[in-house]
């Protein structure tokens, strides 16, 4: 039996950010398995309910709506994905190309969906992990996130708030060892993923490197399947690749 099946008639999963691009993919292909039981599907707006997928509708920037969430959600989760995020703010500006652009309200916006949605659905999801098998919590990042890999600079507010998740990743990793051994807890990097978020900035990047969100999500579910406890605190990219923070 896969480490990630479930005894009493499938994995129960839930996605944030289920209205995204990428977000919607992974329910899709969740909800496509034989061996998934339920997919929660959180957004700002309900979906239309389908097959196996059980929509809630959360506010990644209010802490009551998040908790207020995963009550609903049960206590016996296998995998939970925060596929949530933001590059530009709402009005359109950034990312800045130098610091010269960089401005509070401007960093605030991006730390807040990028960083601290992820880490308020962490406080409220994390305790709703399966205790036994493996259950997953997976955050999406980025490679930019990456401290030691960041050769060009700018994006500032888009890199910091990345690299700020994966150090709250791996802080939930390391408490999480104390309490659940079994956990793994990762980041994500899906790649170019053609969607909104990156439509503006894809112009550099070569056609076999601009990915579907069916096919970075089903890379990332695959990475996911793969990933045992000692890779917890970790981030990955989309072919398994293990990025340094």
């Amino acid at each position: 039996m896969d480490p990630t099946t479930t005894q009493d008639g499938g994995l129960r999963c839930a996605v944030f950010g289920a209205s995204g691009g990428l977000g919607a993919a992974f329910t899709r292909l969740l909800a496509a398995r034989d061996d998934v039981a339920q997919v929660h599907a959180l957004a700002r707006r309900a979906l239309a309910p389908a097959d196996k997928v059980i929509p809630h509708c959360f506010d990644l920037t209010d802490e009551a709506s998040i908790a207020a969430a995963c009550a609903g959600l049960g206590d016996r989760l296998d995998m939970v994905i925060v596929a949530t995020g933001r590059l530009t703010r709402a009005n359109g500006e950034g990312p800045e190309k130098s610091w010269r652009g960089l401005g509070a309200d401007a960093m605030a916006e991006l730390f807040a969906i990028n960083a601290i949605g992820p880490a308020l659905v962490g406080k409220h999801a994390l305790p709703l992990l399966r205790r036994a098998e493996r259950p997953v919590f997976a955050a999406i990042s980025a490679r930019v996130g990456s401290i030691s890999d960041n050769r060009l600079g700018g994006w500032h507010s888009y890199r910091a708030s990345k690299a700020a998740l994966n150090m709250l990743v791996r802080n939930f990793a390391i408490e999480m060892g104390r309490l659940h051994p079994a956990a793994v807890v990762v980041s994500l990097h899906p790649g170019t993923v053609d969607t909104p978020l990156s439509r503006p900035f894809q112009r550099g990047v070569a056609p076999e490197r601009l990915f579907t969100s069916e096919h970075s999500a089903a890379c990332l579910l695959d990475v996911m399947s793969r990933l045992s406890p000692a890779d917890s605190g970790k981030c990955f990219a989309w072919d398994g690749a293990e990025i340094p923070f």
